[in-house]
């Protein structure tokens, strides 16, 4: 039943006003009992320290095996006369370096044992950290 027959029904409206100026209030309200801490007031007395100037950066050391056991060490090539050479070789190339790092590029085709024999040629020098290098498979 329509008891409302003549009258037009009203539109519900929101109206944004009000709720304005409820929230500037509240802005209002934070701005005032915030308390903002002036850390310029502070008389600080920072601790003085001395360093390096600069570390120097470790140039590692490369050395290459190729599929014929041939050695490289930074593109230099070098005859294999036993692990002893090859270790007094990475001495020589590492030159004032305490521990660097020995980068192994070795061919694919490359025997096994060439490889070994780089390892324990940085092991008797006394560098133990070794990495080797890859590519990846073209598709």
């Amino acid at each position: 039943m329509n008891f409302r027959r003549g009258r037009p029904r009203e539109e519900p409206e929101i109206n944004l006003i009000p709720m304005i100026d409820v929230l500037l209030v509240i802005l209002i309200f934070l701005m005032v009992t915030t308390s903002y801490a002036k850390f310029s007031e502070l008389q600080i007395n920072l601790p003085q320290a001395g360093g390096e100037a600069g570390v120097e950066q470790a140039q590692p050391i490369s050395v290459a095996v190729d599929a014929a056991e041939r050695y490289a060490i930074n593109g230099q090539g070098v005859s294999y006369s036993g692990v002893d050479a090859l270790a007094a070789s990475l001495k020589n190339a590492a030159g004032d370096q305490t521990d660097p790092t020995i980068v192994i590029n070795a061919d694919a085709k490359a025997p096994h044992q060439a490889v070994i024999n780089v390892m324990e040629a940085a092991r008797r020098a006394g560098y133990g950290r070794i990495t080797f290098t890859t590519q990846n498979a073209s598709r």
